[in-house]
């Protein structure tokens, strides 16, 4: 029995679903690190004939963007975890108080699921007596280990995600020529985006096409609007 149970448990964990959080995290962090900084520095380069300029906007932008994209993420997940929390909280203080009553609600959660009323009660009762609270957090309020986010571990690895995909048009702007560097970024942005993509696509399990199309046609109206907004109201500097 032991040994199933391990066969069944390993089978499990290589779902793709066991790495949504942290893969949401890191896709969105480099995403948003190649992207707004390709954008930041495109509009820097089309109006500036030096390349200083651009190297001080585009450090800056780093820095500033993988703070805020960890701390905005680490924020968020509190948020949430401190919700889950207080559901939770609710949750005993009801199955101390009215313990019938939350019997009944998760016998007819199980007959909306399919079983028949007889069976979902006696399904009720048999998970309530092995562990009433953990079946209703489960059952009632639908959370689970894996939907459960990890503020830290988002935060590393949004920051972190964020400065990695950050480098890459730093270092684009670093050894391509001043005249004409917006078409260079342009270019090597869209194959970072593409990598990342078919990464990503590959880590979560979807479709590799779908995830380079979504990516790159985002990335390139970001980029075209950053460009835009340097031609119009930048100055030679």
């Amino acid at each position: 029995m032991d040994d199933k149970m391990i066969t069944i448990d390993n089978y499990l964990d290589n779902h793709y679903i066991h790495r949504s959080n942290w893969l949401r995290a890191a896709v969105l962090g480099a995403n948003d690190g190649i992207i707004s900084i390709s954008s930041l520095a495109i509009g820097v380069a089309a109006a500036s004939s030096t390349r200083e300029p651009i190297v001080l906007a585009t450090v800056a932008g780093l820095v500033a963007g993988a703070l805020s994209m960890a701390a905005g993420e680490y924020v968020s997940v509190s948020s949430q975890t401190d919700t889950e929390k207080a559901d939770i909280e609710r949750e005993k203080k009801e199955l101390a108080e009215m313990p019938e009553e939350e019997l009944k609600i998760l016998a007819q959660i199980y007959e909306k699921r399919g079983l028949g009323r007889e069976t979902a009660m006696q399904v009720a009762i048999e998970l309530t007596e092995k562990d009433a609270l953990g079946t209703h957090i489960r059952d009632e309020l639908g959370l689970n280990e894996m939907s459960k986010a990890n503020p830290i571990q988002a935060a590393l690895a949004s920051g972190a995600s964020f400065t990695v995909g950050g480098i890459l048009p730093l270092l684009v702007i670093l050894f391509s020529p001043v005249a004409g560097m917006e078409y260079w970024l342009y270019g090597f942005t869209i194959i970072f985006l593409i990598i990342l993509g078919i990464a990503s696509a590959k880590t979560g399990g979807s479709s590799i096409l779908k995830a380079i199309i979504r990516i790159t046609v985002w990335g390139t109206i970001a980029m075209i609007l950053s460009a835009f907004v340097g031609y119009l109201f930048g100055v030679n500097v």
